[in-house]
């Protein structure tokens, strides 16, 4: 069956951005990027893949969901396509975006099992907290990249997400000198 993997930096204190969306405090430079780049390069944009002359197929996942917030630097940055190598689906009640290779849904608990009845490879959830506290139930992968800093205030890991006991086990921990953690973990009784 396809996971779905919610891959996403974030602060020791369970932080995923600044309160204005941005994502400043995390490191992008250091030891632990290999490890991105060689295991994880399906999940990082086209224009990143493209620098980094990574032409492989995906093999992880081949689709992507994101909340419109995740989908908006794109936007601003003039890439309507941030995923071109996977096919892309923005969670939005109200918005569209302005590209064919861009799908839209208004229920993405409903989208991620018709995507799983589907078959194929992983789904990446990109983010943000809010599409990930609406998805919480349904992931089944977390990999985490927690950088060495407390933000205190912003955009949370599972925003939004009501008091619950969701428990997940960890498959693989690894602590690298830039002071990152990657830590994953997949869902218990999984």
């Amino acid at each position: 069956m396809r996971e779905l993997i919610y891959y996403v930096a974030t602060s020791l204190d369970g932080v995923i951005a600044a309160p204005d969306g941005t994502w400043g405090a995390f490191l992008d430079e250091g030891d632990h990027m290999a490890v991105l780049v060689d295991e994880y390069a399906d999940m990082l944009p086209g224009h990143v893949r493209g620098a980094l002359d990574i032409t492989a197929d995906p093999t992880l996942v081949d689709t992507v969901i994101m909340g419109w917030n995740t989908y908006t630097p794109a936007l601003d940055a003039g890439i309507v396509s941030p995923y071109p190598h996977l096919r892309q689906i923005v969670a939005s009640r109200s918005r569209r975006p302005d590209s064919p290779d861009v799908a839209v849904t208004a229920d993405p608990v409903a989208t991620v099992r018709a995507l799983r009845r589907e078959g194929g490879g992983g789904i990446y959830l990109a983010g943000g907290g809010a599409l990930a506290g609406t998805l919480i139930d349904e992931i089944d992968r977390l990999v985490l990249k927690i950088n060495p800093v407390v933000l205190g205030d912003g955009v949370p890991l599972f925003g939004g997400a009501s008091y619950a006991d969701r428990r997940f086990r960890p498959t693989r921990t690894r602590a690298f000198d830039s002071g990152v953690v990657m830590a994953e973990y997949v869902r218990a009784g999984a």
